[in-house]
C-alpha cells in the first residue's frame, strides 16, 4: 500500500503542485535576490581586483561579495551538481525519479536518500519557513517546497538558479556561500578551486557540521561518481586537512590597508575598488615594518608611506601606520599634520626661480643672519652650525643649508611663498605669512604627508597640480599652472643632482639610486618628525618616520630614519615598472658658468630663459641682489639723547646688486657702492633696490619711530655713501 502510494501519488501531488504554482504568488526575482544580497565582509578591492583590506560588518553569518557563475570554479559547479542534483540540468525543479525512489526506498524499510533538487534547496533558502529547522519533514512541507521550486524555475534561468543557491548554500560554522568557503577554508576565490577542494566542498553541503572521517566517506564516493573528473584519494588528503584545520580561520581578513579602509568602506554597499595595488602594498608594509624595527631602539615606533603615480595622481600605496609596532595603529599618519622640516624648501626656490629672482647659479651668503619677528629676533642655523660663505643656490637646496633658504623667503616674502604653498594644496597654511616667519622655508607650519607627495609631484608633473585620487569615479584630472615648467625642470634638476647634495649628506647614503631621481629630506624641530619625499619620471614616492604620540627621536634623521624606505621603494618600482628622467621643456638653456674666487668649480648650468649669463662671459656676480640692512620689518627707534647728526641707519645690499640704486619710497638715493648712511625720518618706509633698466630687483618695508625731541628731529637730509 506505501508502495503504491509512492510510486504513484507522489507524481499526483507533483501535478497538482504545478498547478498551483502557474496561479500562485510569483517567487522574487533574480535581480532582487542578488540585490538584496548583503555581504558580511566589506570588502576593498584593488586596481585588479584583487582584495586588500576586509572588514566585518554582520556578526550574524559569514558573507562574501555576490560571486557570479562565471567567477566559479567549473570543477565546483560540476561536483556540487553531481552530488545534490544530476539531472539539474533537464528537470522543471523537481526530480520526479529521484522523489519516486526516495519514497520507495523508504516504503521497504531502507535507507532513504533525499530526493530534494537544487531548485527546492534554493527555494528553502529564500522562504526559510520550507526548510528542517521550521517545520518537519512531512509530506506537506515536501508539497509547498516542490510547488516553490516549480514556481522558481517558469520564471528563472537554469544558470540563475545554479548561481543564487552557490551564494545561499550554507557550510560549516557561520560560513555562507561558496565564496566564503573557499576563501576561509582554502584561502583562495571561487574561481581557484580544484577538483580535490571541490569535490571536499560538494561534500560538506548535505552535512555540514558532519565529522572529518564522514566527510571523507561522502568525498570519496562523490569522486568515484565523477569518473575521470574525480580528484584521487590522496589528492582529497590536503583538502580534507585544510578545510577541518584549526587553523582554517586564519585566512579571515586581508588586512592591507586598515586606514585607507575606513575612509572607503563606510556607504554600507559591502565592497569598494580603489586604485592602490595589492603586490607593492604588501611590500611597502614589510619594508616599513623592517625600518621601524630597525631604529626601534632609537625611540622610533610609527611610520608611514604612500605611492603615487604622477600621470594619474592615482594612489598605488597607501600605509597610514606601522601596525602593531605603533602605539596608535588607528592613527592615520598620512593625513597628520606636522612640521616638514626642510621638505618645503623645494617649493621656496621653484617660486625665487620662476620670478628670476634667483638661478641655480646665483650666491647666497652662508653667513650669520638675524630677523626680527612677531615672537623676537629669529637666528636661523644649518644642522651642523657651520657657516659655508657664498653658495650657490644648486648647493644650498641640495645641500639643504637653512641660512640661504631663510635669506630667500625674506627676499621672495613670506606671504607671497605662504601663498603659492596654499596653491600646492597645503590648506592648513591659514595664518598671515607673518605668523609663521621666514622660518617657513625650514618648515614651522603644519603639513600633511599627503599634501607634501602630491606638492612633490607638482614638480615631476612640471608644475601642473591636480588633486590625488583613491578611486576611479573621481575626476581630478583638471589641473592648474603653479610652477612653471621650466622652473620645475631646474630645482628637480637640482633635488637629482648627488654631487651637491654631497656637501651635507656624501656621496654614498640611502637618496643615491642607480637611476635618475629628484629627492629631498626634511628632519623637524627636535626630531620629532623624519621626512623623505622624491620622484621618478613615473611615481613619487613619500615617507614619514616618527611617533605616533609626537615624541622625539634620537639620533634619527631623515637620511637614517625616512630615507632606506624610501630607497627600497623607489628600487622596487624602478625594477616592476622602470623608470626615466622627467621630461625637459625644450626652452630651458644649458649655460657654462664660473664663479667669482672660485667660490665653486665651473660647470654647465640649467637656466630659465633670459636667465642666463649675457654676452660673451659667464662669469657670476658675486651675489644674488638683495637688500642686507635693513631686514624686513625693521622697527628703528630713534634715541631722544643722541643728536640727530649721530643716528644713521646703514643701508647695506648683496654685492649682485652694486649696478643697482637704492630707492626709498619712491625717490632715487644713491647707486649701491658700499654702504649708505641714512638719517632716518619717523614713519613707515618702503626700502628698494633697482637696476637702471627699471623695476625693483627687491623690495622692504620697515619702520622709524620718533624721538619726541626737536633737537633730535633736526638736521635732517644728509645721506653719506661709505666706500
Amino acid at each position: 500500500m506505501l508502495r503504491r502510494l509512492a510510486i504513484f501519488g507522489l507524481p499526483i501531488v507533483a501535478i497538482a503542485a504545478l498547478m498551483l504554482a502557474m496561479t500562485g504568488p510569483p517567487p522574487p526575482t533574480f535581480a532582487d535576490v542578488r540585490a538584496q544580497w548583503r555581504p558580511s565582509e566589506a570588502q576593498l578591492l584593488d586596481r585588479n581586483g584583487d582584495p586588500v583590506h576586509e572588514m566585518r560588518i554582520d556578526r550574524h553569518g559569514r558573507r562574501f561579495a555576490w560571486t557570479s557563475l562565471d567567477e566559479i570554479s567549473p570543477a565546483l559547479t560540476e561536483a556540487i551538481v553531481a552530488s545534490e542534483d544530476r539531472r539539474f540540468w533537464s528537470h522543471h525543479g523537481v526530480d520526479l525519479i529521484a522523489i519516486a525512489t526516495s519514497a520507495a526506498r523508504g516504503a521497504v524499510g531502507g535507507h532513504s536518500r533525499g530526493a530534494s533538487t537544487i531548485t527546492m534547496q534554493l527555494a528553502s533558502l529564500l522562504d526559510p519557513s520550507l526548510g528542517r529547522s521550521h517545520s518537519r519533514k512531512t509530506i506537506l512541507r515536501k508539497f509547498r517546497q516542490i510547488f516553490a521550486a516549480i514556481a522558481l524555475e517558469r520564471r528563472w534561468s537554469k544558470r540563475e538558479i545554479l548561481e543564487a543557491y552557490l551564494n545561499l548554500v550554507t557550510y560549516r560554522g557561520e560560513l555562507q556561500g561558496v565564496a566564503a568557503a573557499s576563501r576561509v577554508m582554502f584561502g583562495k576565490a571561487p574561481q581557484g578551486i580544484d577538483s580535490a577542494e571541490a569535490v571536499v566542498l560538494a561534500a560538506l553541503i548535505r552535512a555540514p557540521n558532519a565529522r572529518r572521517e564522514s566527510v571523507a566517506i561522502r568525498a570519496n564516493a562523490l569522486s568515484r561518481a565523477l569518473g575521470s573528473a574525480g580528484p584521487s584519494q590522496a589528492a582529497m588528503a590536503p583538502a580534507l586537512e585544510s578545510a577541518f584545520s584549526s587553523r582554517r580561520g586564519d585566512y579571515a581578513r586581508v588586512a592591507l590597508a586598515p586606514h585607507l579602509a575606513e575612509r572607503l568602506l563606510n556607504n554600507g554597499s559591502g565592497s569598494a575598488r580603489c586604485t592602490l595595488d595589492r603586490d607593492l602594498q604588501r611590500f611597502v608594509i614589510d619594508t616599513l615594518r623592517r625600518q621601524i624595527i630597525d631604529v626601534r631602539d632609537r625611540g622610533v615606533d610609527d611610520g608611514a608611506v604612500i605611492v603615487v603615480e604622477n600621470s594619474t595622481g592615482e594612489v598605488w600605496s597607501y600605509v597610514g601606520g606601522a601596525g602593531d609596532l605603533s602605539d596608535a595603529p588607528d592613527f592615520d599618519a598620512i593625513r597628520a599634520p606636522r612640521q616638514p622640516g626642510s621638505t618645503l624648501k623645494p617649493f621656496l626656490y621653484a617660486l625665487a626661480v620662476d620670478k628670476h629672482l634667483l638661478t641655480a647659479a646665483s650666491l647666497i651668503e652662508d653667513t650669520p643672519l638675524e630677523l626680527p619677528e612677531q615672537r623676537g629676533i629669529y637666528r636661523p642655523l644649518d644642522y651642523d652650525r657651520e657657516f659655508r660663505g657664498l653658495v650657490s643656490m644648486r648647493t644650498a637646496l641640495a645641500a639643504s643649508l637653512n641660512v640661504p633658504a631663510v635669506r630667500t623667503a625674506d627676499m621672495v616674502g613670506v606671504e607671497v611663498f605662504a601663498d603659492r604653498l596654499r596653491r600646492l594644496g597645503f590648506s592648513g597654511l591659514v595664518e598671515e605669512g607673518d605668523y609663521y616667519g621666514a622660518a617657513l622655508a625650514l618648515g614651522s607650519a603644519d603639513v600633511s604627508l599627503w599634501q607634501l607627495v602630491n606638492a612633490y609631484r607638482t614638480l615631476a608633473n612640471g608644475g601642473r597640480y591636480s588633486e590625488l585620487r583613491l578611486t576611479n569615479d573621481t575626476d581630478t584630472h583638471t589641473s592648474t599652472e603653479v610652477y612653471s615648467p621650466e622652473a620645475s625642470f631646474v630645482i628637480s634638476d637640482v633635488l637629482s643632482d648627488r654631487a651637491s647634495r654631497s656637501t651635507t649628506f656624501g656621496l654614498e647614503n640611502s637618496l643615491a639610486t642607480r637611476y635618475w631621481s629628484a629627492v629631498k629630506t626634511g628632519t623637524s624641530k627636535d626630531m620629532r618628525d623624519n621626512w623623505c619625499v622624491g620622484y621618478t619620471d613615473k611615481f613619487t614616492v613619500g615617507v614619514w618616520v616618527g611617533n605616533s604620540s609626537g615624541a622625539p627621536m634620537r639620533d634619527v634623521t631623515g637620511i637614517t630614519g625616512a630615507a632606506p624606505t624610501w630607497l627600497s621603494v623607489m628600487n622596487y618600482l624602478h625594477d616592476r615598472f622602470g623608470s626615466g628622467q622627467i621630461l625637459r621643456p625644450t626652452d630651458v638653456v644649458l649655460s657654462e658658468v664660473s664663479f667669482p674666487g672660485a667660490v665653486e668649480p665651473s660647470r654647465k648650468e640649467w637656466f630659465v630663459p633670459g636667465t642666463q649669463p649675457s654676452g660673451s662671459s659667464s662669469s657670476l656676480a658675486d651675489s644674488n641682489p638683495q637688500i642686507l640692512s635693513p631686514v624686513a620689518g625693521t622697527i628703528i627707534a630713534l634715541d631722544p639723547d643722541i643728536p640727530a647728526s649721530a643716528q644713521r641707519v646703514a643701508f647695506e645690499a648683496s654685492r649682485g646688486a652694486r649696478d643697482s640704486r637704492w630707492i626709498l619710497d619712491g625717490r632715487a638715493l644713491a647707486p649701491v657702492h658700499g654702504a649708505l648712511l641714512w638719517t632716518p625720518s619717523p614713519g613707515a618706509h618702503t626700502l628698494s633696490i633697482a637696476p637702471a633698466s627699471g623695476g625693483a630687483l627687491q623690495t622692504i618695508q620697515f619702520v622709524v619711530r620718533g624721538s619726541n625731541n626737536p633737537l633730535a628731529d633736526s638736521d635732517r637730509g644728509v645721506d653719506q655713501q661709505l666706500q
